[in-house]
């Protein structure tokens, strides 16, 4: 099923629905996806949230963060234009608090102004017009309400070898992007046992001598299984659409969407951040 949104590329909407389906993390795998959802969420103003409360999950996928916050609030809205949406009603079907649009954040139907809180998390980098995402977001939200989100970040910050292996493996997405999706699976496994594991394993080696590892690549998966790193390395190497945002940048895209009370994480993954839509 699809609409018309310009805002969409439906091949990389496809190969989500694709990606979801294969890893679809259900509620058997909470225990290895907590730590994940704690990086992201750490910074979420929880005191500002109740059981009476209402938001959205907007690329919800699988339902991978909605198991850990549907606890916490009233309603829940999941909302992800792949069939991955299907994924997730079977995944949270425990849930009692749960809607499922499938929808894309331009045609979503929730009313505007509606929502006490929402979450984006690692979705507004693969459409067209990231801009444009954020602000479909913020029309959904109560002034004042708390919106959390997680775009790629550009390594501005990181060293030259880094940005140079990044730059390379850049390279290889372009190429393997375009893959059979079975082929691209395989390779992307591929990539994941031999390179993230290694990379992975060889950090937290490290880690214990007590040496800094934040600038090995792959560092940040040394605590993760190797099922989000195959998830991962598909996620990373399988989608043809990619870009990538500076702090500066997603700073000056939220304030134009209507939020203020910018705050970045100073944790991995970056760049998630917290904001808050203006109340005038």
């Amino acid at each position: 099923m699809e609409y018309k949104d310009n805002n969409v590329d439906w091949e990389v909407v496809n190969d989500f629905g694709d990606e979801w389906e294969e890893f679809q993390f259900n509620k058997d795998n909470s225990d290895i996806l907590l730590n994940a959802w704690q990086q992201y969420f750490n910074i979420f103003p929880w005191n500002d949230i109740s059981k009476n409360s209402n938001g959205f999950d907007m690329g919800c996928g699988t339902g991978r963060w909605a198991q850990f916050v549907a606890p916490k609030v009233g309603k829940l809205s999941c909302i992800d234009p792949s069939s991955a949406i299907e994924v997730a009603k079977k995944n949270l079907s425990h849930f009692d608090n749960i809607d499922y649009l499938r929808e894309t954040s331009n045609d979503c139907s929730l009313a505007n102004n509606s929502q006490d809180f929402g979450y984006c998390l690692g979705v507004l980098h693969h459409i067209p017009n990231t801009q444009n995402g954020i602000h479909d977001c913020a029309k959904k939200l109560k002034p004042g309400a708390p919106f959390l989100l997680y775009l790629y970040y550009n390594f501005e910050d990181r060293p030259l070898l880094f940005k140079l292996t990044w730059y390379l493996s850049d390279i290889i997405r372009k190429v393997i992007c375009r893959f059979p999706s079975k082929l691209k699976k395989f390779v992307c496994n591929i990539i994941a046992i031999l390179i993230y594991f290694p990379f992975a394993k060889f950090s937290k080696f490290l880690e214990k001598l007590s040496f800094n590892v934040g600038a090995i690549p792959l560092s940040d998966y040394r605590n993760k299984s190797l099922y989000i790193m195959q998830n991962d390395a598909l996620d990373r190497f399988g989608t043809k659409l990619e870009q990538r945002f500076s702090k500066a940048e997603i700073t000056t895209m939220l304030r134009n969407a209507g939020f203020e009370r910018i705050i970045f994480s100073d944790t991995t993954p970056f760049w998630t951040c917290i904001s808050y839509k203006k109340t005038n």
